[in-house]
């Protein structure tokens, strides 16, 4: 089955039945500190017969059949009307799409199924890919699910529940001494060396497929039609990327006018991105720190894509700091009881620094892309547990009484 690869900075052309990964001419250019080049965009024709106001199938806009989602299913995560929030916050159309309720805990896992199956045609048995942990998971779960042996490199600093549900579906995990960036260097080694497809995203063209299915999704699920704003975690960018390229599929089918101002929230720590939107130059940071272990990249591999996909919107770049993104971590959980974890609760910290840029009545939905059950050490920091008390009445009472 051949496709149609677009650079998105030559605009070259590639047409191929196997795995392609990058524009071969971009991707071997080196300007100065600048973002990866050669990100490659699959070129798909809108599906036939549709109309607008009917629901869309999501499958229907992908590159290739996916017939394991039976087996895996993944997607078709709820879009909430968080009715204390918008009453709260005075936003009567804000939504919040959980995609932290996909099976192995992340949006990840829509790129993960689309590689899975993209493995299966190809007739390879094994994936490889770099992850600081959400990327890794999925993987490991859909290669479960789908028999493919996952090969996963991880920096050591990982957040062990990630590692631990990667090695429980029975991936192969190699803890490198290093940043992600590192890692995600080897694995390409490694599949140069032992071959097999290679997941990571901003290389492989079919992870940017996968994530955009959260746009048709939200389509559907607002009555077919599209969102006024869309607050977007941003490490790397490839998930911006995919919002992007969902909402901009349904403008070409014909389904919508427009796509959706799109606002990256970045962690402070971990900016890259939102530098170089304000600055107008491509900004690598030399070190990176921040709470959200899954936005924390100091040289975005799908940076270039994603300032266009931001520019195209007419969207905007966000920061928050670590202490944002904490206490809206926990409001997130008090006020909607969507337990997150601290890349999906940035986005929400994003929304209430940039509100007053959006009007009260438009519709704005929140990203949240992961569980907080990924990344338990840093929901402990939020609370603190009581101290055991007696099996009396009275004991409780005092206990719920000094608290």
């Amino acid at each position: 089955m051949s496709l149609r690869y677009e650079c998105v900075d030559c605009g070259g052309i590639i047409e191929s039945a196997s795995a392609v990964y990058l524009c071969p001419r971009c991707s071997a250019e080196k300007r100065g500190d600048g973002f990866r080049r050669g990100v490659l965009s699959i070129v798909l024709e809108p599906p036939r017969g549709l109309r607008p106001g009917q629901p869309v199938d999501p499958l229907s806009f992908l590159p290739i059949p996916v017939r394991g989602r039976e087996g895996y299913p993944v997607g078709n995560t709820p879009l909430a009307a968080p009715r204390r929030l918008r009453e709260r916050h005075g936003f009567p159309n804000l939504f919040l799409k959980l995609d932290n309720l996909n099976p192995s805990g992340s949006l990840k896992d829509r790129a993960s199924l689309l590689v899975a199956e993209q493995a299966v045609l190809l007739g390879e048995r094994r994936v490889a890919l770099a992850s600081t942990g959400n990327a890794g998971a999925a993987m490991a779960a859909a290669g479960a699910a789908y028999g493919l042996e996952v090969v996963l490199f991880v920096p050591a600093s990982a957040p062990k529940a990630k590692l631990v549900q990667s090695l429980l579906c029975g991936a192969r995990v190699v803890p490198v001494l290093g940043t992600y960036d590192d890692a995600f260097a080897l694995s390409l080694e490694y599949t140069a060396a032992y071959g097999g497809v290679n997941r990571n995203t901003a290389h492989n063209p079919f992870t940017i497929e996968g994530k955009k299915t959260v746009s048709l999704e939200i389509y559907n699920q607002m009555g077919c039609a599209v969102p006024d704003v869309v607050y977007v975690p941003v490490g790397d960018g490839v998930i911006l990327a995919g919002v992007h390229k969902g909402f901009a599929d349904l403008v070409k089918a014909g389904l919508a006018e427009r796509v959706p101002v799109l606002v990256a929230v970045q962690a402070r720590g971990s900016n890259a991105v939102a530098r170089s939107f304000r600055e107008g130059r491509e900004v690598s940071l030399e070190r990176t720190s921040t709470m959200a272990d899954s936005l924390c990249v100091s040289s975005p591999v799908n940076g270039r894509l994603a300032l266009r996909c931001i520019g195209e919107s007419g969207g905007r770049a966000v920061e928050v700091d670590d202490a944002e993104i904490a206490s809206a971590q926990r409001e997130l959980c008090r006020e909607a009881g969507a337990f997150v974890e601290p890349a999906s609760a940035a986005a929400w910290a994003g929304f209430l620094k940039d509100r007053d840029n959006v009007r009260r009545d438009a519709r704005v939905a929140v990203l949240l892309t992961g569980t907080g059950f990924k990344d338990l050490r840093a929901a402990e920091g939020l609370v603190r547990m009581p101290e055991a008390c007696p099996a009396t009445l009275a004991a409780a009472a005092d206990l719920l009484s000094a608290t």
